[in-house]
């Protein structure tokens, strides 16, 4: 029969010697390890529930119906798992103290005890100890080994059509980044409305980092372009990185008198209104880079825009136009043939494919300075570890050499930045712009 508690005399009745020495006088044994293996089992559950909520999905919780918590009927989670291994381990880390306990007591009493029974209870709380422990670090390990970002496909938004500057961009990243993560970046066309049918898709999917999309000066040009914006560029987005950068190429006929920008300034101010310059699209950065350089420059000229690039240089070829404005991209055919002559560009720097040609810093407008560049974006609220890591590829896909070269080709400078960096390029892209279109009186559409 199993002994109840076992407590010393009351008050008033003698101890021995022996009695007097022991520790366990008028102390309940089960209060004493009973309290002992709860706070072990509360500082384990602790540690579990701290994995849990980090790691464990979101369909492993608790559903509460009305004012009971009822558990929805599901596989158990990791966390329940490694409980129901730390509850059974804990009961025998109790039972065996108990045991333990009581042959201490038993000694201590001077009753007669076995060695090899106090042995056995000591070894057999070791070994629940040791259990519980290796549970719980098990616990952690199996949720630290869960897969990191990214683990699936990777979508990217593209604004424009296959095929643009943008599109090729992306595709040369796109290659580097299925490379490196090892999962499929896909590139999505998805032209029209002014990019806003693409940014709908981004700013509709989840900030996890799954759906990207491609923003820019275009879109830093619209927060002052249109008359109802329905996101604002710089609040509704995770800004990830910048991608590429690509100059304003200012381009004439190729037997045209107009040699330099001074020529075509000096032309302009003597017959005001009689030289034309051509762009794509009004609002677009061809078009409000021809008209910065009127304003910074006082030329008094027409800006006629134009559907397409091919429409562009059609007319500069005919001489429909003085001075067209367009990228690289666009004019690459007709400048390895000839036909065209470029007399600056709108960069900082020198174009390493047009070596010989200045920029407009360098003709005499140290204010006519035009980049248009691209980069990545979310849905505003990524997490801060997923948006590191995309970074961290993102920056290292755009270092690579021959990215760098294929890009180069296309008369673009392929460079990443920080989210940061990203943000402030932006914010400044947005306050120049509006500038540009209040003083030309564009009207917002």
């Amino acid at each position: 029969m199993r002994p109840g508690p076992l407590r010393f005399a009351g008050r008033g009745s003698p101890l021995s010697a022996r009695q007097k020495q022991t520790k366990w006088i008028r102390v309940d044994r089960e209060r004493v390890f009973g309290i002992t293996s709860c706070v072990y089992q509360a500082l384990a559950v602790l540690v579990l529930r701290s994995v849990h909520a980090q790691h464990v999905p979101q369909t492993c919780t608790r559903v509460h119906a009305s004012r009971r918590m009822r558990t929805a009927r599901r596989a158990p989670s990791c966390f329940e798992t490694h409980r129901s291994a730390l509850s059974l381990w804990t009961h025998r880390f109790r039972a065996a103290m108990l045991l333990s306990m009581r042959t201490k007591i038993q000694r201590g009493c001077g009753m007669r005890a076995r060695d090899s029974r106090c042995k056995r209870a000591c070894l057999v709380a070791r070994t629940a100890l040791a259990v519980c422990f290796g549970a719980t670090v098990a616990g952690v390990a199996a949720a630290r080994a869960e897969p990191t970002f990214p683990s699936k496909p990777i979508h990217i938004s593209v604004p424009y059509g296959a095929g643009g500057v943008a599109d090729l961009t992306m595709r040369l990243l796109a290659q580097k980044l299925t490379e490196r993560t090892k999962q499929q970046v896909v590139i999505e066309n998805r032209p029209g409305a002014g990019g806003l049918l693409s940014a709908k898709a981004v700013l509709e999917a989840p900030a996890d980092g799954y759906t990207l999309g491609v923003i820019g000066n275009g879109q830093a040009i619209g927060m002052s372009l249109f008359k109802a914006r329905p996101y604002n560029v710089l609040s509704d987005f995770t800004l990830v990185s910048m991608t590429a950068s690509f100059e304003m190429l200012l381009a004439v006929k190729a037997d045209s008198a107009l040699k330099t920008l001074q020529d075509v300034v000096a032309a302009a101010r003597k017959n005001p209104k009689q030289l034309n310059f051509g762009a794509i699209n009004p609002g677009s950065t061809q078009n409000l880079s021809a008209h910065l350089l009127k304003q910074v420059s006082g030329a008094d000229v027409t800006i006629i825009p134009y559907k397409t690039t091919p429409d562009l240089v059609t007319a500069v070829l005919r001489g429909d136009v003085d001075l067209g404005f367009d990228f690289y991209a666009g004019l690459q055919a007709v400048i390895s043939d000839n036909k065209v002559r470029i007399i600056a560009t709108s960069g900082e720097e020198r174009n390493p494919l047009l070596g010989d040609v200045p920029t407009a810093k360098e003709s005499g407008f140290p204010d006519y300075v035009v980049t248009s560049w691209n980069g990545l974006a979310s849905a505003a609220g990524m997490p801060a570890d997923t948006l590191a890591i995309l970074n961290q590829h993102i920056n290292a896909a755009l270092s690579d050499e021959k990215l760098q070269a294929t890009a180069s080709a296309l008369g673009m400078d392929a460079r990443g930045s920080t989210p940061e960096e990203m943000r402030e390029r932006m914010a400044a892209d947005v306050k120049k712009w509006a500038a540009v279109i209040d003083k030309a009186g564009i009207e917002k559409q």
